[in-house]
């Protein structure tokens, strides 16, 4: 799997490369300083995956991610303080995010999931960004009838940002058992994402009359 580190600092690059490296599977086929030279370099070594920093010279990660939109999947690596640009890079169409914090297997994880074209969404702050950025307004979304409890469950995993490990430790099954809810749930939703199904299920939680669901994510 081919991958972009595009980052205006070089010691980032250099740290995520050598995290990259060491899982077998992954090649860094270049790295870019700025989002213009990004574009060209993506243009020219067709990566599977981007990871892409925000906040650059000369062009910044959501006017890349934007120019890449449907050409390859951009993963965004983030700070706890980079909310309006990360925002704006998932609607931009970023395929999720991931920490610069985060420990590197777990970055390898997210790199891997996105080449298999899974959404990348970090828990730490998955439910800050759906419901401050990306959830409809109140009362625009209603889940269907024919969720079962199980789908319910799994829905309010995606809507935290869990992945399928997460989710079968949390609900006590297997692997293979998730992924099969996960493609139910998002076939009766109608939508192809889990980040578009998380949306919803926060747009449907909120709307009025209804309880329960995901957490408020702030709400202590």
């Amino acid at each position: 799997m081919k991958v972009l580190i595009v980052d205006d600092h070089a010691t980032v690059r250099m740290g995520i490369r050598l995290v990259l490296q060491a899982a077998e599977d992954l090649e860094v086929v270049g790295e870019a300083a700025d989002g213009r030279s990004a574009i060209s370099m993506a243009r020219a070594l067709s990566p599977d995956v981007i990871l892409m920093d925000l906040r650059m010279p000369v062009l910044d990660g959501i006017e890349a991610t934007k120019a890449l939109h449907g050409s390859c999947r951009v993963v965004v690596l983030t700070t706890f303080d980079d909310d309006q640009y990360l925002f704006g890079a998932l609607q931009a169409g970023a395929h999720g995010f991931l920490l610069k914090s985060a420990e590197p297997q777990a970055i390898i994880m997210g790199v891997r999931a996105a080449g298999r074209g899974e959404s990348v969404l970090d828990p730490q702050v998955t439910s800050r960004i759906l419901a401050r950025a990306l959830a409809p307004e109140p009362g625009t979304a209603k889940l269907p009838d024919g969720l079962t409890g199980r789908e319910r469950e799994v829905l309010d995993g995606l809507a935290e940002g869990l992945s399928n490990p997460q989710l079968a430790q949390r609900l006590g099954i297997g692997q293979s058992t998730v992924k099969t809810h996960v493609s139910q749930v998002l076939a009766k939703l109608g939508v192809s994402t889990r980040l578009q199904a998380a949306k919803i299920a926060y747009a449907a939680t909120s709307s009025p009359g209804r309880t329960g669901g995901p957490a408020d994510p702030d709400r202590p």
